[in-house]
C-alpha cells in the first residue's frame, strides 16, 4: 500500500475532495493521497514458551496462563482470547503474523506504547520488543511512529533511578535516542516533513515550555509534530482523543453512546484551530483490572455488534483529522482489540477493509478470506521450526504476500503444508518447486 508524504498545508483547511458521493472536507495536504490508517499496538507481553516467564499483562499477579480450562485456553488477564493464544512480543513468528494481517487488513502502520530505553523495571524489554517489532514493520512496508509516556519520567525519579533534578535532561536524551534509532528512518511517520510524535498525557511534563526544552536538542528537521492527548499543548500541533471512560462514572459504569458522541463531536470542535488532529476508532472498551483486582475498573463501551467500530472508524476517515488512529491492536487489558480473537474472529478488520474501499482507497480488493493465510504462516513456522529449507519458503511467501502477490503467496504455502518435516529433509536445495507459482 503506497503512503504519501503530507507537504505544505495551510493551517485553514479550505479544500474538499469528493467521497462517496459526497463532498467532505479534508485537509490540503491530503489530496495527495489518503490519510494514514494507524494502529496503536502494545510491545509488552512476554510469554513463557517463548520468554521463559509470563509476563505482567499477561497475569496482572492474580490470573495463571499455566493453567487452562476445558477448551485449552490459558487462563489470563483479558476478558478476550487471541487466536494464537498468548504470546510473545519478541517472538518473530508473532510479529511476522501480527505485520501480515495489518497489512492485509489496509493498515498503513503502528503507533507504538513507548516507555523510553531505560533498563528501568520493563521499560528496557519492552523498548527491545519496539526494535523487533519495527523489524517486521519495515519488511511489510508499513509506516511506524511513537506515543511516548512521559510517566515514565515521574515513575524513575519516584524509584530513584533519576533525579528529580536530572528530568529535562534525561528527556532530552530520551529525544536523542528517538532521533537516532527511530526518527531518521525512512518509515518513520512523517506528516509535513516532521516526524510524528504522540505522548499519552502529558503526565509529567505538563508546561508547554519544558517540552520546548526537550525537543531543542533535535536536528530541526526533527522537531516533531506534537500530539498529546485531548488538549493541545503550546508546543504541539495539536492532540488525538482517546475512549472517554471518565464519562462512564455518570452512568454506572457504562459509557453511553450519546456520551461518546458528545465527547467525539466536542474534541473535533477544539481541533478547527488545530494545525491537525489525530481522530481515533475502537471497538469496545471492557477492562480486566476489577477482575484482577490490579485497580479499580475504569467503565465499560459496549461493542454493540460491531456498531462502535464501525461508527468511530467511519467518523475517523471522513473527519477533517490528518491521521486515523485504531484504539488498538492488542491492548487485552482494556479490551481495545481488533486483532483476531477467538470472541470475534476477523471481523473488525473486515469492517477496516470495508471502509477503507469506501472511503480511502477505491477499488481496494481486500477480503476477509484473505486472513486465512497469515495464520496458516505462523502454524508453518511453529511446524517447520529449524528447518532451513522451509524457513527460506516461508520467508518468500511473506514478501510475496506484503508486495499484494496473494494467489503466488497461496500456491507456495499450499505446496509448503503438504510436505511433512521429514519430507523437507530430503530437500537438498534452497527452493521448493510449486507448479503454477512465479518463482
Amino acid at each position: 500500500m503506497t503512503f504519501f508524504k503530507f507537504n505544505g498545508a495551510p493551517k485553514r483547511w479550505r479544500n474538499f475532495c469528493l467521497l462517496s458521493g459526497a463532498l467532505a472536507l479534508l485537509p490540503f495536504d491530503l489530496l495527495a493521497g489518503p490519510k494514514p490508517v494507524m494502529v496503536h499496538y502494545m510491545p509488552w507481553f512476554v510469554a513463557a514458551p517463548f520468554g521463559g516467564a509470563w509476563g505482567w499483562h499477561w497475569t496482572m499477579n492474580h490470573f495463571n496462563p499455566g493453567s487452562t480450562n476445558a477448551n485449552g485456553q490459558r487462563e489470563i488477564a483479558s476478558w478476550y482470547y487471541p487466536q494464537i493464544g498468548p504470546y510473545d512480543s519478541n517472538d518473530p513468528a508473532v510479529l511476522e503474523y501480527q505485520t501480515l494481517l495489518m497489512k492485509l487488513a489496509g493498515v498503513d502502520g503502528v503507533i507504538v506504547d513507548w516507555y523510553g530505553m531505560d533498563n528501568y523495571v520493563d521499560y528496557g524489554v519492552n523498548n527491545q520488543r519496539t526494535l523487533s517489532l519495527f523489524n517486521w514493520t519495515r519488511r511489510a512496508g508499513l509506516k511506524f511512529c511513537l506515543c511516548y509516556e512521559d510517566a515514565t519520567i515521574k515513575n524513575e525519579i519516584n524509584g530513584g533511578f533519576i533525579a528529580g533534578s536530572e528530568a529535562i535532561v534525561h528527556a532530552q536524551q530520551t529525544m536523542l535516542y528517538m532521533e537516532t534509532n527511530f526518527f531518521d528512518d525512512p518509515s518513520y511517520l512523517r506528516l509535513r516533513e516532521h516526524p510524528v510524535l504522540l505522548n499519552f498525557g502529558p503526565r509529567f511534563f505538563t508546561v508547554s515550555s519544558n517540552w520546548s526544552s526537550i525537543f531543542s536538542v533535535l536536528n530541526a528537521s526533527n522537531a516533531p509534530a506534537f500530539f498529546t492527548e485531548d488538549e493541545k499543548l503550546d508546543a504541539g500541533w495539536g492532540a488525538f482523543d482517546w475512549p472517554p471512560m471518565a464519562l462512564s462514572r455518570t452512568n454506572g459504569g457504562v459509557l453511553a453512546i450519546s456520551q461518546l458522541n458528545a465527547y467525539l463531536a466536542q474534541f473535533e470542535q477544539k481541533a478547527t484551530g488545530w494545525p491537525a488532529y489525530i481522530s481515533s476508532a475502537f471497538p469496545r472498551f471492557h477492562d480486566v483490572y476489577g477482575r484482577a483486582a490490579a485497580e479499580p475498573s475504569l467503565g465499560k463501551l459496549d461493542d454493540d455488534n460491531g456498531a462502535t467500530f464501525q461508527s468511530t472508524l467511519r467518523r475517523a476517515i471522513t473527519n477533517t483529522s490528518a491521521i486515523v488512529q485504531i484504539v488498538t491492536w492488542n491492548d487485552y487489558g482494556e479490551g481495545t482489540v481488533i486483532e483476531p480473537t477467538a470472541e470475534y474472529g476477523h471481523r473488525d478488520l473486515g469492517v477496516l477493509q470495508d471502509l477503507r474501499g469506501k472511503y480511502l482507497s477505491p477499488g481496494y480488493a481486500g477480503t476477509t478470506n484473505d486472513f486465512s493465510l497469515a495464520l496458516r504462516l505462523y502454524n508453518a513456522r511453529r511446524c517447520y521450526s529449524g528447518n532451513a529449507v522451509a524457513s527460506a519458503e516461508m520467508d518468500r511467501i511473506f514478501s510475496e504476500a506484503v508486495a499484494g502477490n496473494l494467489a503466488n503467496a497461496k500456491l507456495k504455502l499450499s505446496k509448503l503444508e503438504t510436505l511433512s518435516p521429514a519430507g523437507l529433509m530430503s530437500v537438498t536445495n534452497s527452493h521448493i518447486n510449486v507448479p503454477g507459482a512465479t518463482n
